[in-house]
Formats: structure tokens, sequence, C-alpha cells
């Protein structure tokens, strides 16, 4: 007798039964869940309200050697600024104790002919800024943000004396895509892609360490299902559970951070698919290569999440970089999402920048699912 033919439609059976099971698997063990729903909720509230590149209430020893009315107007300026939190010091010694101490990073001292100089013909005085420097960053927009509030209170107290400020040139600044310069609209985009490599490296890590652990893969391979079916079956409910965790966070960022969205949803949702596909990927081949869950959450922490966290541009600038870490940031696909998270929720629909980073994780996806298939097949052969 010849062998029954198999039927029509079988394999698409043998892939439901997959994604059945695997989906009772993600119901029946809640930290699938957590990660792809509790753990983005965790991250954009510690980002989103704790984390901020903008400096505000800084707080500063204001040092007035002469004190008079042009000095007590100057204290006010800076005391009526969300930026600065000015504290009054007798004198310059008891200022830099402060700064020692770390009770203020900067002091403002004015010396003695303060006045003086200010009332002269060119409307200048000397004035004295000492700045905390152990952080780089903070200092720089400490030091920006003095010599702004000077040359703004300058400009008042000339022309409510009907005088013109003398200044050469009269800078018109205008910023777009970010106007008000809210770090935060910056931030919370480039971490919806930290959280989804980590959510879909995280997902699938498991899955396949999991199977040999309790050695239920090669009772599977002696089964009809292909290997092409058990992949498929294995990615497709943890997609479907990261792009629940995507609109969640894309949820938070727009309607509870206030981060504008100008671009397209359709086109939101295309890019969000093919960066989750290129994470699952990475975390299936790294799944078939570990063999083992605890191993394989370690290695997809350390080759996932902390080169989309350090070398994606989401905090670092790339082009501050030594070269050869430059070049390096191109494998990193977490680069290609930011740019276009950025562009999508502040700029529009740029298409010179959407689609070249949309192909490069094109070819990552490709890559590493491509990679998963082969590596499966030789492994049980």
């Amino acid at each position: 007798m010849s062998s029954p033919t198999p039927r029509r439609g079988s394999g698409w059976m043998r892939m439901g039964g997959l994604i059945r099971k695997e989906s009772l698997q993600i119901i029946r063990d809640p930290s699938s869940i957590a990660i792809a729903f509790l753990l983005p909720v965790v991250l954009l509230l510690i980002f989103g309200y704790g984390v901020s590149l903008n400096a505000k209430h800084i707080p500063l020893a204001f040092v007035a050697d002469a004190p008079d009315m042009e000095s007590a107007a100057l204290y006010a300026s800076f005391n009526h600024s969300t930026y600065f939190s000015p504290q009054i010091a007798p004198n310059l010694a008891t200022a830099t104790r402060w700064l020692l101490n770390r009770r203020v990073d900067a002091i403002v001292h004015l010396p003695s002919d303060f006045a003086a100089q200010l009332s002269t013909a060119n409307q200048s005085a000397p004035l004295q800024v000492i700045v905390n420097g152990i952080d780089a960053n903070q200092a720089r927009l400490t030091q920006a943000y003095i010599q702004a509030g000077w040359q703004s209170w300058l400009t008042n107290r000339t022309q409510a004396a009907g005088q013109s400020a003398h200044q050469p040139v009269e800078l018109a600044a205008r910023i777009w895509f970010n106007p008000e310069l809210r770090s935060r609209d910056y931030l919370v985009p480039g971490l919806i892609a930290v959280i989804m490599t980590l959510i879909g490296a995280l997902l699938t890590a498991l899955v396949m360490a999991r199977e040999w652990e309790r050695g239920t893969l090669e009772a599977l391979m002696v089964t009809p299902v292909q290997i092409n079916e058990l992949l498929i079956g294995k990615l497709v409910p943890y997609f479907v559970l990261g792009m629940g965790g995507m609109a969640l966070s894309v949820a938070m960022a727009v309607w509870l951070f206030g981060v504008p969205f100008l671009g397209s949803w359709w086109i939101l949702v295309l890019t969000s698919a093919l960066f989750l596909l290129t994470a699952l990927g990475m975390g299936l081949f790294i799944s078939i290569v570990a063999r083992n869950q605890f191993v394989a959450s370690l290695i997809a922490i350390i080759t996932t999440f902390l080169p989309a966290f350090m070398l994606s541009g989401f905090i670092f600038d790339i082009g501050s970089m030594p070269g050869w870490l430059q070049n390096l940031t191109y494998l990193v696909s977490a680069r290609y999402f930011i740019v276009i998270l950025h562009t999508l929720f502040l700029a529009g629909d740029v298409a010179a920048i959407l689609w070249p980073n949309t192909l490069a994780m094109l070819a990552i996806a490709v890559f590493f699912i491509a990679a998963s298939r082969r590596k499966i097949r030789k492994s049980l052969e």
C-alpha cells in the first residue's frame, strides 16, 4: 500500500498548533507578560520623570562685595529664573567653601566696583563666574545659563533706562522640531527603541533554550513539523506580545508625557514591526546557540540592551565617539530605529531619513532570522 498523501493545509494546521502551544506557555508563564507590558511602564516612568538633560534649580552662590541696588536687581533676576536657586553669601571665601562642600554648583561674584563700571558709557561691568567642573556637561549648561541670564538682565536694564545695548550683532534664534528644548521629547522616543530591543531579545532568548533544557526539541524534530514552521510558531506569539508592548509605550509617550507625534501612524507600525522582528531574531539566535536559559538571558542583555543603550545615539552622541566605535554602531539595529522614531515624533514623514534606516533594519532582521534557521538545522543533524 502506498503511504498516505499529506492533507492540503496540514502545514498550516501544524503551525497553528505550535502557535497555540506557545501562546499557552506564555499564559502559564507570567514573566513573559511582565517583560512585554510591565517593563516598558517601569522604564518609561523612570526615564520620563527621573532623567533630564536640562538643568533646573541649579544651586548658585551670589556674592556682592559692595551690595547696592544694581547687585540686588541682578540677584532678583537669578532668583526669579527657573534655572537657578541662588543663595547670598557674605563673602567670596564663604561661597568658595560652599562650592567645595557641594552646597552650590557655581559662584557669581560681583566686585566692589561693579556699579561704577556698569554706569560707564560702555554699559559693561566685570563679573566673575566660578563653576564646579566635575560634571562637564552640567558645568557647560550652568555657564551658558549664567551668561544668558546676565545678557538678558543687561538688555532689560538698558531698555528700561531708555538706552540701547551696544550689540553689533543681534541674534534671532529659531529652533526647529523641539522648540521648547524639552529633553523628554528627545529621550522618550529613543527609550522606546531601547525598550523594544530588550523586550524582543529577552522574550525569545529563552524560547529555544527552554526546549533544549526540557529535552522537548528533539521530540518536536521527530514529528512532521518542519523547521520553518517551528520558527514561525515560536516567533508569532512573541511578535504579537511585543507589538502590544510597543503600543503601550507609544500611548504613554503621547498621552502621558505629551511628546508630539507628527508622522504617519502606518509608517510607525511598519517600522516598529520590522524592528521587533530584528530584536526577536537576535534573541532567537542567542537562544539556539546558548541552549541554557540563564546564559541566554545574560548574553541577550550584554549583546542587545547595552549596545542599544550605549551605541545607538540614545544618550551619547555617535559623532563624539572614536572612529572605530562609530563604525561599530552600524551593526546596532537600535541606531536606525531611534533615528526613525525621532523623525516620526518630532519632524514628520521625512522619506530621506525613514527609508534608508528602514532598509538597514530589514537587512539586519533577514540576517538574524536566516542565521537562526541555518543554526538550528545544523545543530539537529
